[in-house]
């Protein structure tokens, strides 16, 4: 899986590398260059994986694969702003509004958005019926019903009189992790006119439990291993997997999902091998 995972960042890397160069040198494409560096490319990995499983070709896949990683980093530098959640670092690095300033990381949002949608409906990506599905399909999980919508009631939860419930919670993480990560999951299959329901199983267990792993590093991991600020749900006293389940509690939450996970997968056999140890890495991962 290792050898697979690294294998996907260097194609990723070298393809948003490839997109990115007729765009000139001004500081926004600068700025977009340096948003998408780096970061485990987990969402590409399961676009190429599942194309994998229903016989699409690798060059192909990296197309939506690369969209999805340009669809997340945006959604990186907009959610680091100070206007949302005012973090210095990311992925080991000043954030884009620290490195450059607040207009140029918001204008890299943008065109990071609207690249993810360049890259997803290229030609080589299938038939223009395929390319449509994917990009309604890539806004729908990226906006006001999917990731804008987990992040507007994560930004409202700040402010609740009272911390919201488990279920909330998981409503809520299902759209600003979740959405993007189910997106991923079916693209390959939908790419082969296949069903992509056991893939749609498999992300929703697999989202939830990303999202509990990512509140457990917050509570147990360092910034310099993460990459990123940590201890600041805490800090502001909000409600989260871990303080409303216990530490061990959401640890034991997030193994029961991994199995669910890699049980929806059952059907494809060996095939599925490497989405299934996808599924484990992302709740042994401290990043």
């Amino acid at each position: 899986m290792q050898d697979r995972l690294e294998a996907t960042q260097r194609a990723v890397a070298a393809h948003l590398s490839q997109a990115l160069a007729p765009f000139g040198d001004g500081p926004v494409t600068q700025a977009m260059g340096y948003a998408v560096a780096g970061g485990k490319r987990i969402r590409a990995m399961l676009v190429i994986e599942g194309a994998r499983l229903h016989g699409v070709s690798a060059d192909r896949a990296l197309w939506p694969a690369a969209a999805i990683e340009a669809m997340h980093a945006y959604s990186l530098v907009h959610d680091d702003l100070p206007a949302m959640d005012d973090d210095a670092l990311r992925r080991g690095q000043p954030t884009v509004h620290l490195r450059w300033d607040e207009a140029t990381a918001i204008l890299t949002g943008d065109a990071l958005q609207a690249l993810a949608f360049e890259l997803v409906t290229h030609p080589e990506v299938g038939s223009g019926e395929v390319r449509a599905d994917l990009a309604r399909d890539l806004a729908r999980a990226a906006g006001a019903q999917g990731m804008v919508l987990g992040q507007a009631l994560d930004i409202a939860a700040e402010s609740a009189p009272v911390p919201l419930d488990l279920d909330q919670i998981t409503a809520l993480q299902a759209g600003k992790t979740g959405a993007l990560i189910e997106w991923a999951a079916t693209c390959g299959a939908r790419m082969a006119g296949a069903d992509p329901t056991p893939l749609g199983r498999y992300a929703r267990a697999l989202g939830l439990a990303f999202q509990i792993q990512d509140d457990v590093i917050d509570v147990t991991g360092n910034a310099a291993a993460a990459g990123k600020a940590v201890g600041k749900d805490a800090a502001a006293g909000k409600a989260t997997f871990v303080s409303l389940l216990g530490l061990d509690g959401a640890r034991c939450r997030a193994a029961t999902l991994v199995d669910e996970a890699t049980d929806a997968l059952s059907m494809y056999g060996k095939d599925a091998e490497t989405l299934q140890q996808l599924a484990r890495f992302v709740i042994s991962r401290q990043t």
